[in-house]
């Protein structure tokens, strides 16, 4: 039997971790045993996610399997999109200038700010009143 090739990628937005497996194949698309059009409802988050593989035209060309956990919807879809770019440079490094100038190479580093004592969120201070 052939070893089948496999290139991974971690991808990582938020809180959460994506650990994305492309192999080659027919366009399947798996995030924790489900489908991608059920484990993402919505269109534009969809787009959003499958962005690297517009860019570099391999939407057909590599089976999709992910594993995400950690944080909520939006930041796991920011993940397998990252996780998706690190496995296309993995697949060929050319793809890098195209994925670059898209900006999907760089971690968005965006997160939540810690509460702080004395204030009732992280920069919500308690209402004030002089009487």
């Amino acid at each position: 039997m052939a070893k089948q090739v496999i290139y991974r990628g971690t991808g990582r937005r938020k809180s959460s971790i994506a650990r994305v497996i492309l192999t080659p194949g027919t366009g399947k698309f798996n995030i924790n045993g489900r489908t991608f059009e059920v484990y993402i409802p919505s269109a534009a988050t969809r787009l959003d996610v499958s962005q690297p593989l517009d860019l570099t035209e391999n939407q057909k060309a590599f089976d999709i399997t992910v594993n995400v956990y950690g944080g909520g919807i939006s930041g796991q879809a920011g993940a397998i999109r990252h996780g998706l770019t690190r496995a296309l440079l993995e697949v060929n490094s050319d793809y890098r200038s195209v994925l670059k100038e898209a900006g999907l190479i760089t971690r968005d580093p965006r997160a939540v700010e810690r509460k702080k004592y004395g204030l009732k969120k992280a920069r919500r201070a308690p209402q004030f009143s002089k009487r």
